[in-house]
């Protein structure tokens, strides 16, 4: 079935520039959104390898619960993206995302408050623990829809009729965004519990959460007034006709009719599988030009070379303190940073598709030294070289998460952008809950080394998909008739220098 787009981009006039205010306003909106984000995803780790000691059991159960809510209902986050208007969709996010932040720092602080609690009541301990861990899917699944909403949709609609570039700015500054959240949250996190406690930390979440959503809601809501594209496509939206398999669902048949009897009683049980949601919403990821890409992108989601919840609980079982492991991933969120700042020169000279090749083995290379940490005896220098390798790593890993989201924008239809960007979310958060899920079946911190040899794998794994993602498209990896003609040139030009020497 061929999905028709919502406008024709050949005969659309172009946009009027808009004001650059609107702009800052996106930024700001996106910063304050991420913020909370990026200290919940940081402290989590360290509330729950001090609620259950010399265990990754409970930091791992919450990512599995946390990326099995993204892996079951991206897709279909997708979709609600695409078919409810732009208002209500910021309405919405923007609520239940800090409203879920809320529900999760009181939950953790009863935890911490009370730490003799799963011996003195099991099921008061493990309802917390439930709360906790539910409060953490729903905000994840909040922070989805806003993430395919700003940096899939509205991105892309502002970009449209203006500077070629713009596309390729907003989308470094968005991700430069992130990173510099990535970069302070866990700093500022680290020093509260440091010289705070984890109960000061909870509460100050809670807090910047109840406080940020309004001025979050003002941000974006100034930027959908100001651009008169945005509400044009808003109502684009909200006009377009439901897909087929959703009007057939909603449709009452006439059994009576005899045609309509025998068709009903011909549609296999197949069919009707794949007109589900959820397997549409699959059947057309699938169907695009860069899935390939895609794919190998999850792919690095397998991973505990991350800062995430397992290496960070790892990191303070050797007994690196909270604001040194704050520091170090402020380092790789800074390094993170340089990528957004080196993708968009780097892209104008070698083209999306090879920005891509050589940052998915850039990240490869410098992740050799994590491996090597294994075979250090000194945990506390193996535990530094673990830290240098992953943080290094992140110049690749975002050049090429940048490579990927832009090549994605430009080959996915329109029509399939919300729904494409549900169904990527999904399957890399798949791959991340698969990682958790090892970090379950090897919940001893002394055994992490078995964790980052399978990251390595699953690295390896991504850049070599990724080269032949490449291969296939360009039909070649290397331009040998370039460097053919660069050693004539060589040749001919040596006798030149020789006999100038001599002069």
């Amino acid at each position: 079935m061929m999905r028709e787009p919502l406008l024709d981009h050949e005969t659309s006039s172009p946009q009027p520039p808009f004001p650059s205010h609107l702009t800052k306003y996106l930024y700001s909106g996106h910063f304050l959104a991420r913020w909370g984000a990026r200290m919940w995803d940081f402290s989590v780790a360290l509330y729950m390898i001090n609620i259950w000691p010399d265990s990754l059991l409970l930091a791992a159960v919450y990512g599995v619960v946390e990326n099995a809510s993204t892996a079951l209902f991206g897709p279909i986050i997708g979709k609600w993206v695409d078919r409810l208007s732009y208002v209500k969709v910021l309405q919405l996010w923007l609520v239940t995302q800090n409203l879920s932040f809320i529900v999760a720092g009181g939950t953790v602080l009863g935890l911490l408050a009370y730490p003799d609690l799963k011996s003195t009541s099991v099921q008061a301990f493990v309802l917390l623990v439930l709360l906790t861990n539910v409060s953490g899917a729903v905000g994840v699944l909040s922070t989805l829809a806003g993430t395919i909403l700003i940096e899939r949709e509205w991105v892309v609609v502002m970009s449209e009729g203006q500077a070629p570039t713009l596309l390729t700015r907003m989308n470094s500054v968005i991700r430069r965004i992130d990173l510099i959240c990535k970069l302070f949250a866990p700093v500022v996190s680290g020093f509260i519990i440091s010289f705070g406690s984890l109960k000061a930390s909870a509460m100050t979440l809670a807090v910047l959460s109840t406080i940020s959503v309004w001025l979050e809601y003002w941000f974006f809501m100034s930027v959908y007034q100001g651009i008169p594209a945005l509400a044009e496509r808003n109502q684009q939206r909200t006009r377009k006709p439901f897909p087929a398999e959703l009007t057939e669902s909603l449709s009452v048949p006439d059994d009576d009719h005899p045609a309509n009897a025998e068709k009903s009683q011909k549609r296999s049980l197949g069919e009707k599988i794949a007109n589900l949601p959820l397997v549409s919403a699959w059947r057309v990821y699938f169907e695009q030009e860069a899935v390939l890409s895609g794919i190998a992108l999850a792919l690095l989601y397998f991973t505990v070379l991350s800062f995430g919840s397992l290496m960070t609980a790892t990191l303070e079982w050797e007994g690196i303190p909270a604001f040194v492991i704050g520091i170090a991933r402020g380092i790789s969120a800074t390094i993170g940073v340089a990528a957004t700042l080196v993708y968009p020169g780097l892209h104008s000279h070698i083209s999306t598709l090879r920005t891509g090749l050589w940052s998915s083995w850039s990240q490869w290379t410098f992740l050799l030294l994590c491996v090597g940490s294994i075979w250090v005896q000194n945990s506390i220098i193996a535990a530094y070289m673990l830290m240098g390798g992953v943080a290094a790593s992140r110049l690749g890993l975002w050049m090429f998460d940048l490579a990927v989201i832009q090549q994605m924008q430009d080959k996915v239809p329109e029509s399939d952008r919300c729904i494409v960007g549900g169904a990527q979310s999904s399957l890399q958060s798949t791959l991340y809950m698969m990682a958790y899920g090892m970090g379950i079946i090897i919940s001893n911190p002394q055994d992490f080394w078995k964790l980052i040899l399978l990251s390595f794998l699953s690295t390896t794994l991504s850049a070599s998909l990724y080269t032949f993602h490449v291969y296939r498209v360009r039909k070649h990896l290397i331009h040998f008739e370039k460097l053919i003609l660069l050693r004539s040139w060589s040749i001919v030009r040596s006798p030149d220098t020789h006999q100038s020497q001599n002069v």
